[in-house]
C-alpha cells in the first residue's frame, strides 16, 4: 500500500505552488524523467494522461466536482488478471503502456479512500496545493507538512490573535 501512496501522492503534488506560482512537473523540461522514474515511460501522451487523472482527483478531493467519467474513461481498458500461487491470489494490471501509470494512480485512490476514509486531503493552506495521507491516530492532520504550511498558518493565527488583542 505505501508504494501506492506514494505514487499517487507524487501524481496529486505535481501540481505544486512555488512562491505564489503554480508549477505543473508534468509538463516542460525534466518530466519525461519523472515521469520515468514513477514507473511510466515518459511520453507526452502518458503524461497527458496523468494530467487528467490528477486534476480530476484534485477536484474530488476538494470536493468542487463529483465527476468522476474522466477516472472512469481511463479505467474502460484496463483489467486485473488474478494469478494464484501457494501464496494466494494476486491481481496482474493489463493496460495499453501509454495508460497503465494512470490506471496505477485511480486504483491507489480507490484503495486509499476505501482503507483510509477522510485521511486523504488538501492541505489545508488555502496558498498551497498539495494533499496529504494523514496515518495520524487521531486523524487531525491539517497540513502537507508542519514544518512549511502548519508553521506559517500557526504564526499568521498568532499574528492574527495578537493584532486583535
Amino acid at each position: 500500500m505505501v508504494e501506492d501512496e506514494d505514487l499517487l501522492l507524487t501524481v496529486l503534488n505535481s501540481a505544486e505552488v512555488i512562491d505564489g506560482r503554480p508549477t505543473d512537473a508534468l509538463t516542460g523540461e525534466g518530466a519525461a524523467d519523472r515521469t520515468r522514474a514513477l514507473g511510466g515511460r515518459g511520453t507526452a501522451a502518458e503524461r497527458a494522461r496523468l494530467r487528467l487523472v490528477r486534476d480530476t482527483l484534485h477536484r474530488l478531493i476538494r470536493r468542487t466536482s463529483s465527476d468522476v467519467g474522466e477516472l472512469a474513461a481511463v479505467l474502460d481498458r484496463a483489467r486485473l488478471r488474478p494469478a494464484v500461487s501457494p501464496a494466494g491470489v494476486s491481481w496482474q494490471l493489463e493496460a495499453e503502456p501509454e495508460e497503465e501509470l494512470a490506471v496505477r494512480v485511480v486504483l491507489a485512490w480507490s484503495r486509499v479512500t476505501a482503507e483510509l476514509p477522510g485521511r486523504l486531503r488538501a492541505c489545508a493552506n488555502e496558498e498551497c496545493n498539495l494533499f496529504l495521507i494523514d496515518h495520524s491516530r487521531p486523524g487531525t492532520a491539517r497540513w502537507c507538512s508542519m514544518a512549511t504550511c502548519g508553521n506559517r498558518m500557526k504564526a499568521r493565527a498568532h499574528a492574527r490573535r495578537r493584532h486583535r488583542g
